[in-house]
């Protein structure tokens, strides 16, 4: 699949998982596939339903560290603004969060979703995680959750994460691999790239 029919592949997809989430058939979506993936059950069900129903991460980057109070924390491909808003309560009034997704439905959720989950230290841009409109050196913490394998140009978005870390800062990921036996012919099709 070509660069441009992917991109509008996933555009579409999570565009429909931000509008209708229980439609989705092909992988969990939603407060459930949240909590089998580790994260606090009482606070996903705390958490207004618009905000956990879009909800399609892969793992729970926070299992290997939680924001600190203070710091600056950038989401890669934020959704509807679930890890986005998880974040933002955790660095406090006097940290911020990013959320950048390339997904303008999402985008408008998440907007929404921090304003009824009651947080106002985010802000989110549409923008692909190949070209971060963020300053170098401005980020104490880039999470992703499920959506580095989306990119095409996985060099090119490390690249970005490194440009915008401050020194000491960190990435941490949840995502979805290859197993071994795929052949390499079976990995050129990429077909179902955000299955």
């Amino acid at each position: 699949m070509k660069s441009d029919a992917l991109h509008a592949s996933v555009v579409e997809r999570f565009t429909k998982i931000a509008t209708s989430p229980g439609a989705e058939q092909k992988f969990p979506v939603g407060p459930k596939s949240a909590k089998r993936l580790g994260y606090d059950a009482a606070e996903i069900d705390a958490l207004p339903p618009s905000v956990t129903e879009s909800f399609c991460g892969v793992g729970n980057p926070f299992s290997l560290g939680e924001p600190r109070p203070g710091q600056t924390v950038l989401d890669l491909g934020c959704g509807a603004g679930f890890d986005t808003i998880h974040a933002a309560r955790r660095v406090g009034s006097a940290g911020r969060c990013i959320g950048i997704d390339m997904t303008a439905a999402m985008i408008e959720k998440a907007r929404k979703n921090a304003a009824l989950a009651g947080v106002g230290n985010v802000e989110f841009r549409q923008a692909e995680i190949e070209r971060l409109p963020v300053d170098d050196g401005s980020i104490d913490l880039v999470i992703s959750n499920g959506v580095f394998n989306l990119s095409t140009d996985k060099p090119r978005v490390l690249s970005e994460v490194f440009r915008v870390l401050r020194p000491g800062g960190r990435l941490q990921m949840a995502d979805i691999l290859l197993e071994p036996q795929v052949t390499p012919e079976e990995a050129a099709q990429k077909g179902a790239w955000s299955d």
